[in-house]
């Protein structure tokens, strides 16, 4: 719409870049509540003024753990763009998406949705198992947060990241840092302004955020994803600036006051 002829109305604020999806109206979410965030704004000053800056945040979930698992193993090692194609196609073929449909399908449909040769047969295997009765489903939300990742662990094509991905985003555990994420490790680097991230920072960082490191990491995945604006970079990425002809040029204020704080 316009206001008087030739004058265009101002646009729209942008909104904050993110890697989380669109959620669908009416679908399944997990979330930081008000709670989780003042109990981390409390703990850790750096992670309270992006909290404040970007306001609660939201991920979709996918409830049904079979439905989790196969789109967790279809998303392993590949695009978040490509991994969207693959889980529309699957959609799209499998309208009755359940182990004992997938049981019985051929490895060669599942294939022709974009899945490898190994994800299908992993895919394959743990629908056997669960439409035989031989893998409980079902039950894996009445395991401890321990005991579920391991459980989740030995099942076929399943590693630590995608059992970690499965607690938050299928049974919404909410004190889960998954230290070896790509989005994760960006975002701490980030946020507290260092190049390299020790075991024994990780370590310290899983105590800080606990328990409420689930809600933590939706805020380091959208800043990975460029939520924060222009004040925050990557160390691990920045080239060294021309213009600073002095060595060892002190960081800007607000980055060095956050990696004090990290410490």
């Amino acid at each position: 719409m316009t206001g008087r002829r030739g004058a265009a109305a101002p646009p729209p604020p942008p909104e904050p870049v993110s890697e989380a999806p669109a959620i669908a109206a009416g679908a399944c979410v997990f979330c930081a509540t008000e709670a989780d965030r003042a109990h981390l704004a409390e703990r850790d000053p750096a992670l309270g003024r992006l909290m404040a800056a970007l306001g609660p945040l939201r991920r979709e979930r996918v409830p049904d753990p079979f439905m989790a698992l196969t789109h967790a193993i279809a998303g392993q090692q590949i695009s978040g763009a490509a991994h969207a194609t693959v889980w529309r196609r699957l959609l799209d073929a499998f309208p009755c998406f359940t182990p004992e449909r997938l049981a019985c399908a051929p490895p060669e449909a599942l294939r022709a949705c974009g899945l490898s040769g190994r994800k299908a047969g992993y895919i394959l295997e743990i629908a056997r198992r669960a439409a035989c009765g031989e893998l409980d489903l079902a039950g894996l939300a009445a395991l401890d947060d321990e005991s579920l990742c391991a459980a989740l662990c030995e099942l076929p094509g399943v590693g630590l990241w995608t059992a970690e991905m499965l607690m938050i985003f299928c049974l919404g555990r909410e004190d889960v840092l998954s230290v070896g994420d790509f989005g994760i490790r960006k975002g701490l680097r980030m946020l507290y302004n260092k190049r390299e991230l020790t075991p024994a920072f990780l370590a310290r960082c899983k105590k800080r955020y606990s328990p409420c490191a689930s809600a933590a990491s939706l805020y380091l995945w959208a800043l990975a994803g460029g939520a924060g604006g222009p004040d925050y970079k990557d160390p691990a990425q920045k080239k060294k600036h021309a213009a600073r002809s002095k060595k060892g040029a002190p960081a800007p204020r607000g980055r060095k006051r956050r990696q004090e704080e990290a410490e």
